[in-house]
């Protein structure tokens, strides 16, 4: 028997329909509010109920706020083993092939933006996120709800140290370009069509020192208006885009 103390919690219609699709096998329970009879639960229900036949329940709205611990679960609570994902750097350094894309991520603490920083870099086709294992949100009930299904399916690594990390790309062979306001070289100068790391800092603070002396090279986000700069999980999507649009127009 598997430890239930290892599953994880699932919340809303993205996260468990992408995990349906993914594995429908690591699901073990997911209850639903009978309450709601809308389209969007019908169409969940007609998805769900071939697949998982006698681990579908009912719940009433207090016991899913209880299982959830918000109101914020939209029907729908899961209970599902971790995926499968790659888990380390060691194991995602062995599995690149091709020009890499990765996205790292230094300091992004709040859970939802780090649940959409993983939905752009789904969105984008990046290999996986890193993150430090402090000083940084993880995964949790919270970030898959707002990554509406790409927690499931995208490698959130977390390392130790994160510069030590870094170098190891480095000697992988993955050119770090990190994000600055206060370079002048535009991201939209720069080639990103070899194997890149894009490295974000959390919005305010930006990227620790170490972490900025590590990077190969900064670019900053051209600013038009009179904000001075952007959302993490927005300025995440604007670089990974443009990344892609490269390597779409190289090939």
């Amino acid at each position: 028997m598997k430890d239930s103390s290892k599953q994880q919690m699932l919340l809303g219609f993205h996260a468990v329909i992408a995990r349906l699709r993914q594995d429908p096998e690591s699901i073990k329970t997911v209850y639903v509010d009978p309450a709601r009879r809308d389209r969007r639960m019908q169409d969940f229900l007609k998805t769900a109920e071939g697949p998982l036949g006698r681990r579908l329940h009912q719940a009433d709205t207090e016991r899913l706020r209880v299982l959830a611990g918000s109101d914020r679960h939209q029907g729908v609570v899961a209970f599902v083993e971790p995926s499968a994902k790659i888990q380390t750097l060691a194991e995602l350094i062995d599995t690149l092939t091709g020009p890499a894309l990765l996205l790292i991520l230094d300091g992004v603490t709040d859970p939802h933006n780090l649940g959409a920083c993983l939905r752009v870099a789904d969105g984008a086709g990046v290999d996986a996120v890193i993150v430090p294992k402090d000083r940084s949100a993880h995964l949790n009930a919270t970030v898959s709800k707002v990554a509406s299904g790409a927690a499931e399916t995208m490698p959130l690594i977390a390392v130790t140290n994160l510069a030590r990390a870094m170098r190891e790309l480095q000697d992988a062979g993955v050119w770090l370009i990190g994000t600055d306001d206060q370079t002048t070289h535009s991201l939209y100068d720069v080639d990103l069509t070899g194997p890149v790391a894009l490295v974000m800092g959390a919005e305010g603070e930006g990227m620790r020192r170490l972490t900025k002396e590590t990077c190969d090279q900064l670019v900053s986000i051209p600013m038009m208006g009179g904000v001075e700069s952007l959302n993490v999980s927005v300025a995440s999507g604007v670089c990974l885009y443009e990344a892609r649009r490269q390597r779409l127009k190289k090939s």
